[in-house]
Order: C-alpha cells, then sequence, then structure tokens
C-alpha cells in the first residue's frame, strides 16, 4: 500500500501559488494540511499558509513536529512530568502502560561531562567516570525512562552532542509513519536544535511547556512568521573556514534584525556549500536572532547523506517525495520573501569574535591592534611587549608542593606607575618557572557541535597542529587544551589520517564527548593559574571554537 502525502503540487494545480512560498512555510503548510482536523487545526491556518503574506502577520499557525530532541539539561525534568502523569493514572486505577510521548523523542546526554582532567590519555576515561559519579541518580532515571517509556531512546553519555547526532543519525529528511509520507520536522529543548535546518530539516529550539506539549500529541501555537530570503554568492577563498564564514552572516544578520523571523538560504553560492558547512552556519540561528535558517533539500542534501551511512532507499524515498511534493532545490525558484540579504562568500575575510558577543568581529589581520585596543578600553591596562613588562608579583611553590604563598613586588619609587599598567605574575611551581601577564591565554578548547561536526575545520586544527610541531612550536605550561568532539566519528576520521596524535602531541588530547566549554564546563584552572589569575587581578583570555566565542576575556 502507498501511503499518503499531503500534496502541495495539488494545491499549485488547483490555482493556488505555492511555489512563490518558501520552502520553509511549504513545510508548515504540509504540516496544518496533513494534521487538519477541524478543531485544533481549521481553515482558517490552511488559508494564513497558503495565502502567506510577507510583510507579517499576527495570526497564529498551529504545528506538530514529527519527532522532539532533548539534552539531559532540560530533558529531565520533561521525563518526571510525563512520569508523573504516568503514576496519578495507577493511582486512578487505570492502566499507567498506556501513558507514552505520543510522537519519538530522542535524549542526548551531552551537557553534565566537565574537564576535570586534560593533556593526558586518561583524560577522557577520567571525565566520564567523575560524569557517572556526579549524576548518578539523573543517569537511573534516564535509563528506567528508556525501558519504561515507548517512543523514548536515550544515547548516554560519551557518545555526542545531541545536535551532530541529529545531524548525522537521528535526521531521516522524509518520514514514514503511520500510512503517511511527510517532512522530518522537531523541536528541541536546546538554543542550537536549528542546526539540523542545514540538512533540510525544519526544527528549532523551545521551552519545556512546548517540547510537553509536543510529547503529548498537542500542537505548539505561534506567530505566523516572516521569512527573510540569505542570498549567498560566490565561494570561500583558500583558507577562509565555515567558522569565518558565520561569523560574517552573525554580523550581518545582528545588524539587519532577525528576531522572530525565519530565514532561508538560496543562491548559487549554496552550489559550493556542503552539509557540514550549511549546518555551521544553521547551528548559529540563535546568535544571529532568527527562529530558524533553513537550507533546502538538494544534491548536497542526499551526498551528505550517502557519506553519513543511510540507506539508499530512505535516500531515494527523499529525492522522490521532495521532487514531487514541490521541497526540492531546482536553483531556479522565484520565491516571495519578506526582504533579501546578500553576502558575497568570496569576501570573507578570516575573523574571530568577541570579546563579548557574536557580532564583534574581528579580522584576524586586525587582531594585534584590536587586542591590545580592547585591553585598555575594556579592562584599563596598557598593553606591554614581553620583554619590557616587569613583575608585579610572584607565587612560589611552598615546601609541600601544594601550599603556595603569595607576595607583591615593592615598586621602585623613581618608577611612574599608572593606573592601567599590564600586570604580570611570575610563577615558579616544582621545575617550571614562567610569567603570566594580562591577556594570557589560559584556556584553549576545540569543541562545540558548530565546528566538531564540521571535517574541513577539525582536519585544518589537525595540520595546523602538525605545521606547529614541525616548526618547534609548543603549547605554553599555563593553558589548559582540550578537545571535545561532537560525536566519535569525528575521532574515526581523525584517527585515520594520523592527525589526531598531532593535536596529543600539542596536549590537545580528547577529554570527552559533549558540550564541555561550550556550556562552561571547562571545569577549574589549575589551583597555581587559578591563585595568580584570583591575587594577581589579572585579565586573562579563552580561545574556543564553539557556538560563536573565538576570543573571549574571563573576568576574575
Amino acid at each position: 500500500m502507498q501511503p499518503r502525502i499531503a500534496s502541495l503540487s495539488k494545491l499549485e494545480q488547483d490555482g493556488r501559488k505555492i511555489s512563490r512560498l518558501p520552502f520553509s512555510i511549504r513545510i508548515l503548510l504540509e504540516n496544518v494540511l496533513r494534521n487538519h482536523d477541524n478543531f485544533a487545526i481549521t481553515d482558517e491556518h490552511l488559508e494564513t499558509l497558503v495565502n502567506w503574506a510577507p510583510a507579517g502577520t499576527d495570526k497564529e499557525i498551529p504545528f506538530k513536529p514529527a519527532r522532539v530532541l532533548m539534552q539531559d539539561f532540560t530533558g529531565v525534568a520533561a521525563v518526571v512530568d510525563i512520569a508523573s502523569i504516568r503514576a496519578e493514572v495507577i493511582r486512578k486505577g487505570k492502566d499507567g502502560a498506556k501513558i507514552n510521548p505520543a510522537i519519538p523523542v530522542d535524549l542526548v546526554v551531552d551537557h553534565s561531562v566537565q574537564v576535570d582532567f586534560f593533556g593526558t590519555d586518561y583524560s577522557y576515561t577520567k571525565n566520564v567516570a567523575y560524569e557517572y559519579e556526579r549524576n548518578k541518580e539523573r543517569y537511573q532515571l534516564l535509563k528506567w525512562a528508556q525501558q519504561a517509556f515507548d517512543n523514548f531512546t536515550v544515547v548516554p553519555p560519551g557518545m555526542g552532542i545531541c545536535h551532530q547526532v541529529n545531524l548525522e543519525y537521528l535526521a531521516k529528511g522524509v518520514i514514514s509513519r503511520d500510512g503517511w509520507l511527510f517532512p522530518d520536522t522537531l523541536v528541541g529543548t536546546d538554543s542550537h536544535t536549528p542546526m539540523v535546518n542545514g540538512i533540510g530539516v525544519l526544527g528549532w529550539g523551545v521551552g519545556g511547556i512546548e517540547a510537553e506539549a509536543a510529547i503529548l500529541g498537542q500542537p505548539i501555537y505561534f506567530s505566523c512568521p516572516q521569512v527573510i530570503g540569505l542570498r549567498l554568492t560566490g565561494r570561500l577563498t583558500e583558507g577562509v573556514t565555515a567558522t569565518d564564514m558565520v561569523l560574517a552572516i552573525t554580523q550581518l544578520l545582528r545588524k539587519y534584525g532577525v528576531v522572530d523571523k525565519f530565514v532561508e538560504v538560496f543562491g548559487d553560492g549554496l552550489d559550493f556549500l556542503s552539509v557540514p558547512d550549511r549546518a555551521t552556519i544553521s547551528n548559529m540561528s540563535p546568535e544571529f536572532g532568527c527562529t530558524v535558517t533553513y537550507f533546502p533539500i538538494d544534491t548536497q542534501t542526499l551526498q551528505y547523506m550517502h557519506r553519513t551511512n543511510r540507506s539508499k532507499e530512505d535516500i531515494a524515498q527523499v529525492e522522490n517525495y521532495c521532487k514531487e511534493n514541490m521541497l526540492w532545490r531546482h536553483g531556479s525558484e522565484q520565491i516571495t520573501y519578506t526582504d533579501i540579504i546578500e553576502l558575497d562568500l568570496g569576501q570573507i575575510q578570516s575573523a574571530v569574535a568577541g570579546p563579548k558577543r557574536p557580532q564583534d568581529r574581528i579580522l584576524v589581520r586586525d587582531l594585534h591592534n584590536e587586542f591590545e585596543t580592547l585591553l585598555s578600553k575594556e579592562f584599563k591596562r596598557m598593553y606591554t611587549p614581553e620583554g619590557k613588562r616587569r613583575d608585579t608579583a610572584w607565587l612560589s611553590e611552598g615546601g609541600s608542593g601544594t601550599a603556595f604563598t603569595y607576595e607583591i613586588q615593592k615598586h621602585v619609587e623613581e618608577v611612574a606607575v599608572e593606573l592601567d599598567y599590564l600586570k604580570s605574575v611570575r610563577i615558579k611551581l616544582k621545575n617550571e618557572e614562567y610569567v603570566l601577564s594580562d591577556g594570557a591565554i589560559t584556556i584553549a578548547a576545540i569543541t562545540s557541535c558548530t565546528n566538531t561536526s564540521n571535517p574541513s575545520v577539525m582536519i585544518g586544527a589537525g595540520l595546523v597542529a602538525k605545521k606547529a610541531i614541525s616548526r618547534g612550536l609548543y603549547v605554553k605550561p599555563w593553558v589548559k587544551t582540550s578537545l571535545a568532539p561532537g560525536s566519535r566519528v569525528v575521532t574515526e576520521y581523525l584517527k585515520r589520517s594520523g592527525l589526531l596524535s598531532e593535536l596529543e602531541a600539542l596536549r590537545f588530547h580528547i577529554v570527552g564527548y559533549g558540550c564541555t566549554s561550550c556550556i562552561g564546563n571547562s571545569g577549574p584552572l589549575p589551583p597555581a593559574i587559578a591563585e595568580a589569575v584570583e591575587k594577581g587581578n589579572l585579565v586573562v583570555a579563552s580561545v574556543l571554537s564553539y557556538c560563536w566565542l573565538r576570543l573571549y576575556f574571563v573576568y576574575w
């Protein structure tokens, strides 16, 4: 028996101008058309989407996602609520086993791992052991829930970050269920859920109440959105990464203002963007301020599905359905958007973001001067070249090796000391002695689904490490290093390429498969460094490859 489809093509044949609608609106329209019951989802909702107004409207539309994605921080509360409903049903003498999620729910445990151990071969093992010890009761609850509830799956700790697992494994593109064939859609209890938009799956982050409503089979209502078209032209030049691209887009969209809007990407630039590149952009939707950053399904999507071992049958189903139901990007569509923003990928240059906001973009070529300016402007510290710095304090090892004494060096009276002088602390620890100054990098973390889902930037990191070693460079002793891939796939291709050993030579050992520094789980600095920073009143920095923050100053 052939599955049914809610046909957009038939609406087009009936004279409704579906071809002018953005792809993201078409998916919402299919959702309403298929779930229409004239009660929760009515003719008015259908007409609102068929006659979508680019200028926007305050009319609400319903959305019934195909599935729900959760992480362990926000997901535990939902599990407790569903369990409470089941318990109450049992107390009323009814069959509690009937209380289950109405749609599939995938919970990925990725938010609890912390970087306590780093720079060693055993970092991953030790960090996971600490994670289980700290979260024993929560993990026992989740394991029980997976066994007790239908439609509920848990991806255990140490497997990956929810958005990368979603992209590489969970996302289907098109779903066959209950006699219907329809687009894969979801809501997630994490703000970066839109990352999956990069593979052509419409989804976004919601709060716990909306997620639980979806779990219970109820529609989520929201105002019919405006859709901003982002036209990409050209292609990235050599040496410019997807991270550089997304920082440029962040600056562009934040300046325009896309809060509560959908963004849909089109243009000939898409022909040169792989799904990991697209997902890097979509992942940053919350930093842009928009609800989603949607990439329609096309040939690049199918190629990615093939590389990530989706079955030939599933890939063919995605292609056939999307082409039949007006959800396939040909590149020649005449779509009406609320407004169009343009970006030439060939003009993008390497950059970092910080020290505070994602749109605070600094070109790498300007970083030296900007760094000095930021130290002075934001922290009232005057940059001093390394050879001309004076120690303002020193920290030496105590007799036990763990107790430290701290003394302030007295300034020579003849030397005029300004209020904004650059501060330094000389640290003597066991057989090492070094000077830690304002602006020093104390955390260097390769982490997050934004970057670790993209092989081009991860291989790039490995190649940089290899080149650094060949030139005799090494990580300073005060830097806390970490590598936290978004999935085990990353580890495999780094091993096979011989680049994991190069990263480990610079003490970028794998510390876990989870968000780590991305959500503030960097763990404590080594005691001597932390004490020097705190008592010396130093302003130190982190360089992080996550979500949006590439350059970040730490306040102490």
